[in-house]
């Protein structure tokens, strides 16, 4: 009582209204901003997602043509062991190069980051 009566007299009672409509008014506004952030960054994983299965399926497929291809001069079994040691030699490469690809990864983000901040 003796409250809302000081807050009247000082005409705060309206000040203290408009900070908390303009409170609750931000607090909206980030939720807002953080939805529209989420959904961008589904959307970017979606069609990474999805970009990544095509590249895997045209891999695939074209593996299996070279390796067919190669299995007509020197028989099945070596078509698709040529492909496959290829690919045991392109992993033996990312195995050893691991750090290396790592620190650039890192490095290459957190460009990324510090731009998107500005």
């Amino acid at each position: 009582m003796l409250k809302d009566s000081i807050l009247k007299f000082l005409k705060l009672d309206t000040l203290v209204e408009h900070l908390t409509g303009f409170v609750e008014t931000r607090i909206e506004l980030m939720k807002l901003e953080i939805k529209e952030e989420v959904a961008k960054a589904v959307a970017r994983v979606l069609i990474l997602g999805l970009l990544m299965a095509v590249f895997t399926l045209f891999i695939m497929l074209m593996s299996m043509a070279v390796a067919f291809k190669i299995g007509e001069s020197l028989g099945a079994f070596g078509g698709f062991a040529i492909v496959a040691g290829f690919y045991l030699l392109v992993g033996v490469l990312l195995v050893l190069m691991r750090d290396g690809i790592r620190e650039a990864l890192e490095k290459q983000l957190s460009e990324i980051m510090k731009k998107k901040k500005k």
